[in-house]
């Protein structure tokens, strides 16, 4: 078994770094946006800093391998003046870069919470880390119930190349615009499509969209994130044939549907956890999807279980069914590579995680043994058995319906040792995710 190598540690409760920008690492980082420029990726982040007022206008960090982050500074020594005059912001939120040609965008928005007098604008620079110069108003939006929030940017590419812009955070909901390359701005100057939304019942909590397309499956996923920021925010994916949508979950339910619990729509890929007795994680939300070569990454933040206010750049390894669904890895990125994964590794200590997408705040595991000859201690019914390559077939009684899961070396990043974990789906669309404790 080829294991990842130790990692970077860091100290997400570092208290000494709160005024020390350039030590700040996977601190402080909130609402990511990943990219990949050239054999370098980059962050880009909410202004948001734990101890006090944030300074300068979006953060941004570099690495070479998706685990040992590097400080750049920031995008804006001060909030755009157009900006700033629609929004009174007191910094600025969830970032996003595309390049059209040899001209890298950055897209911003301003706001203030529990409001919707927001604005979307973007810069320009030749160069990633900037300079960059501001070029005003892509979309804003005046102060109602009902109609679209001009934050949370996020640019996709179709099939054909052409970008587009999806946006929106709670009241009214999720929106997809056409974008002009040669200027960065909207194509109509209109509020676009409507593909995702939920009831007032729940503050029509839905944010932080990203779109991305795959290219062997020749479907376009829709990521969003459920709920509050600060206590039970998850992450949740639907698919649609054409970037316009409709966007439909497992289970074929409209991201639209406002009839049904709106707990129901869309996969639950991720939510707040906890293994075992070590720390686990608050929140995990607000993530952008990168395609990198073969592989697939989700960068997203969480809270740390200890404050609940100290939160963190998490990167994690997306992988894929066989029926063409992401799910994504319990632990964090440490190099880890899919490989085919022996029965005789697999038995042993596992903690195991229902992610019960009507229990969005933080669960916590059960513990099982999977026996050598495939049974499971203390579950007459339940049993494991090895499909191909990483691919487990496994029924605990326990959760009732069987499951196909995908095993992957990881590093446990609360243990700290190398280790097995998973993540698969049942017949429903529920998400089982698992790691085994005894290596």
């Amino acid at each position: 078994m080829i294991y990842p190598k130790e990692p970077i540690k860091y100290n997400l409760y570092d208290e000494e770094i709160a005024n020390q920008e350039e030590r700040w690492t996977i601190h402080n980082v909130h609402d990511p946006a990943l990219i990949k420029d050239g054999d370098t990726y980059y962050v880009f982040s909410t202004d948001a800093k734990v101890g006090g007022e944030p300074t300068g206008g979006i953060q941004i960090r570099k690495s070479k391998d998706l685990i040992e982050w590097q400080w750049v500074g920031h995008a804006f020594e001060e909030i755009p003046e157009e900006a700033f005059a629609w929004t009174g912001a007191k910094g600025l939120w969830a970032p996003d870069v595309a390049k059209y040609g040899d001209t890298y965008y950055l897209y911003y928005a301003a706001s203030q919470f529990g409001r919707n007098q927001s604005f979307i604008g973007v810069a320009t620079s030749k160069h990633i880390e900037g300079p960059w110069t501001d070029q005003g108003e892509v979309f804003k939006t005046e102060h109602g119930i009902d109609t679209p929030n001009a934050i949370d940017p996020n640019i996709t590419f179709d099939e054909e190349g052409t970008p587009w812009m999806v946006y929106g955070s709670f009241f009214g909901g999720i929106y997809l615009s056409k974008i002009d390359p040669t200027t960065g701005k909207l194509v109509e100057p209109d509020e676009g499509e409507l593909i995702a939304r939920r009831p007032h019942s729940v503050e029509a909590a839905v944010e932080g969209p990203y779109i991305v397309f795959h290219p062997e499956l020749k479907k376009y996923y829709l990521f969003v994130s459920y709920d509050s920021l600060f206590r039970d925010y998850n992450i949740r994916v639907a698919r649609a044939d054409r970037i316009e949508g409709p966007y439909l979950d497992f289970n074929g339910n409209v991201m639209t549907n406002l009839e049904i619990h709106p707990n129901e729509t869309g996969i639950k890929v991720l939510g707040g956890y906890k293994f075992g007795q070590t720390e686990g994680w608050i929140g995990p939300g607000h993530n952008s999807v990168l395609k990198d070569g073969e592989q697939y990454f989700i960068c997203h933040h969480a809270r740390g279980e200890r404050t609940e206010k100290h939160h963190a750049l998490h990167i994690r390894k997306i992988v894929w069914t066989e029926d063409g669904w992401p799910l994504v890895s319990p632990e964090r990125y440490a190099g880890e590579q899919e490989r085919a994964i022996d029965q005789e590794a697999v038995a042993g200590k596992w903690e195991v995680i229902l992610l019960d997408k009507h229990e969005n705040n933080q669960v916590s595991s059960s513990s099982f043994e999977l026996l050598a000859n495939g049974k499971i201690a203390n579950d007459e019914k339940g049993y494991w058995r090895h499909l191909n390559n990483n691919l487990y077939e496994f029924f605990i009684s326990h959760y009732k319906l069987k499951r196909d899961v995908i095993i992957l070396p990881a590093w446990d990043w609360s243990n700290w040792n190398p280790t097995l974990v998973f993540t698969g789906k049942d017949e429903s669309g529920q998400v089982m995710i698992g790691k085994r404790i005894d290596k």
